[in-house]
């Protein structure tokens, strides 16, 4: 007997095709109750399916960066403000021509940081190319926020060796962009902050923290307690910018206080080059690569 269906399709309906129906249909504008209930906007922002929203905001990304064939990341955080050296450098120039004081100080500084985003780029750079030689499934991809300064700059470098690159973004009230050198189809957004911060640990194989501010400060901290406390495995935490992070944060203090153990000091290195950032991580995973 002649089969008058594709083997390969399924025997139920898509949901997809039955909402292009309902959209078709003059249901469409009908009250609440009749309405599909996952085409349903009303209903799926209410309050209590909550829980609903968690399990979407979770599995969306996952399914997305499994079929790119994304199961390892470098998750790259800095601070959103810093730019790179040609636009600092313009800003500094601006600033000196107006002879204010206080610009020219805060144009220095961004000159001075940007060396900081200069050497996200490089990084992240160095992990594409470097990575390009593996196996399919020891490839390790850069992953940021996807906002402006570090988070850019990281995957700029990664567009730059022509290597794809995840971005997870958030919805905040000042709104905040994807930066434009993020590949399209692995940029998400979340509505949770906790469901974002998941998925950076879910593939994270390495954490390499640039200097920052609160978010910055936020996600290294999650990520060094959930390993103190060996909720996760532990990965390479590198704080880059040894000036800065010890400047910023004394930890002889926490031990002096016994607030946290000695053994704690080894969950982190510090690191000034791309190249000991890239070496660090190969020696943790004993990675073979030119």
């Amino acid at each position: 007997m002649q089969s008058t269906q594709n083997l390969k399709e399924p025997s139920l309906p898509h949901a997809w095709a039955d909402l292009q129906a309902e959209a078709k249909s003059s249901d469409w504008l009908e009250p609440e109750a009749h309405r599909l209930a996952f085409a349903d906007p009303e209903f799926l922002l209410r309050r209590e399916t909550r829980g609903i929203r968690f399990q979407l905001e979770m599995l969306k990304p996952d399914l997305a960066q499994a079929e790119a064939g994304i199961e390892h990341t470098v998750v790259v955080f800095g601070s959103a403000r810093f730019v790179d050296r040609a636009a600092a450098q313009a800003q500094l120039l601006i600033a000196q021509q107006s002879g204010l004081a206080q610009g020219i100080a805060k144009a220095q500084a961004l000159v001075r940081n940007a060396e900081h985003y200069e050497n996200a780029r490089v990084f992240a750079q160095m992990v594409s190319r470097a990575c390009s030689c593996l196996p399919e499934d020891e490839k390790l991809f850069i992953c940021t926020g996807g906002g402006p300064g570090i988070m850019e700059a990281a995957n700029r470098g990664a567009q730059e060796a022509g290597a794809p690159s995840v971005a997870l973004n958030i919805a905040l009230p000042h709104e905040q962009h994807p930066n434009p050198y993020v590949t399209p189809e692995l940029s998400f957004k979340f509505h949770y902050f906790a469901l974002r911060k998941m998925h950076f640990m879910m593939r994270a194989k390495a954490l390499v923290a640039f200097p920052g501010g609160f978010g910055t400060l936020d996600e290294l901290f999650e990520v060094m307690t959930l390993v103190q406390t060996r909720k996760a495995r532990p990965v390479p935490i590198l704080l880059f910018g040894t000036a800065f992070w010890k400047g910023l944060i004394n930890m002889d203090v926490l031990i002096e206080e016994g607030t946290i153990s000695p053994s704690d000091l080894q969950l982190f290195h510090y690191v000034d080059t791309p190249e000991a950032a890239w070496q660090a991580i190969c020696k943790f995973y004993q990675l073979k690569v030119d």
